[in-house]
């Protein structure tokens, strides 16, 4: 009776390891439906006029921008550690990948590469997308650090004050020192934005958290053909923006679902209302964790099943949508270019 006690007991034990297993790994590596509209995609641009403006989108809050002339981009960022590496390991750029995403954006030379902030999926590639396309990697302290610590010649790298405007070729981008998404969970808030600084050159492989925020910006854009925003993070400071009316603003929606209803109202109006566009792009909603190439998703389930709210940010967006019909909302299609203006 022992014996067959025993023999239950651990049949029992091993079936719960491995539903607790399989569980794990399903939710690890399968993803959330993309939290955004299928009716919004807009299809690549099979005709792009002479001196058009230009963008591609990567993913998370990598864009590039060219009118034929001259080409940047915000962030530069390829790699995609799995979400173990980035809660337990250490992470750092992953070569190839940054010669695929480059490669498949048709990029090999760039004016400026200008990370939104310093964290880990806006900065990290991008000293080394820097070193390839000889571009000026622009950002806070925290992010030419990012770049000492990579090896990136000084004269590579750019600390950029607050609000003044950057030429390149007929493009102006003020970068305006703006706040991060406020995550609602104190853990996550302290460990993402707590102690913000990099004080000295990081060198990688480190943790995920190493990459400190830096500063956060809004980037205003202005072109002879139009003028955009570009928000590469859910957060604001209220009346900031006031002075940039734009055409465009390519938003910044990761994790907004998982905020209040109030701190999306007044995100929306800080980012929207204030500049009044015709056109707005989400961008961050995708997942930080999946595949870059093909169809984009959503989050891994094993971070939306821990992100409360993760299912309102689709149902916000739809009803800004319709409240606001003289605004289009468009999502941009993987690597292949569409034209901006």
């Amino acid at each position: 009776m022992k014996t067959r006690t025993l023999r239950i007991l651990l049949l029992s034990l091993v079936t719960l390891i491995v539903i607790t297993f399989g569980a794990a790994i399903f939710l690890l590596n399968s993803y959330q439906p993309a939290p955004v509209d299928p009716n919004w995609a807009v299809a690549p641009s099979t005709t792009i006029p002479e001196g058009a403006v230009t963008v591609r989108y990567t993913g998370t809050a990598t864009l590039v921008f060219s009118d034929g002339e001259t080409t940047w981009m915000t962030d530069g960022w390829f790699s995609r550690p799995g979400p173990l590496e980035v809660l337990f390991g250490k992470i750092e750029p992953d070569l190839d990948a940054i010669t695929r995403g480059l490669a498949d954006n048709e990029v090999d030379e760039l004016s400026a590469v200008f990370p939104m902030h310093s964290h880990y999926d806006h900065a990290m590639d991008a000293p080394e997308v820097a070193k390839r396309t000889g571009a000026m990697l622009l950002g806070s302290e925290s992010t030419a650090n990012i770049g000492r610590g990579w090896g990136l010649p000084e004269e590579q790298i750019r600390a950029v004050p607050d609000r003044e405007p950057i030429t390149l070729g007929k493009f102006t981008v003020t970068p305006i020192e703006s706040r991060h998404f406020q995550f609602p969970n104190p853990e996550m808030a302290a460990r993402a934005l707590g102690d913000p600084e990099i004080n000295a050159p990081l060198t990688p492989p480190v943790g995920a958290f190493d990459y400190r925020l830096g500063k956060a910006y809004a980037l205003h854009v202005n072109h002879p053909k139009g003028t955009w925003l570009i928000l590469g993070s859910a957060g604001f400071v209220e009346g900031a923006l006031e002075p940039y009316d734009a055409d465009v603003v390519f938003l910044g929606v990761g994790a907004l679902g998982s905020q209040t209803d109030a701190y999306r109202e007044t995100y929306w109006k800080e980012s929207v209302e204030r500049t009044h566009p015709t056109r707005v792009i989400p961008i961050h909603w995708d997942s930080l964790t999946g595949p870059i190439k093909g169809p984009f998703t959503g989050m891994v389930r094993a971070a939306a099943l821990l992100s409360k709210g993760a299912d309102e940010l689709l149902p916000f967006l739809r009803a800004k949508q319709a409240a606001n019909p003289n605004i289009e909302f468009i999502t941009l299609p993987r690597y292949e270019p569409v034209v901006l203006f």
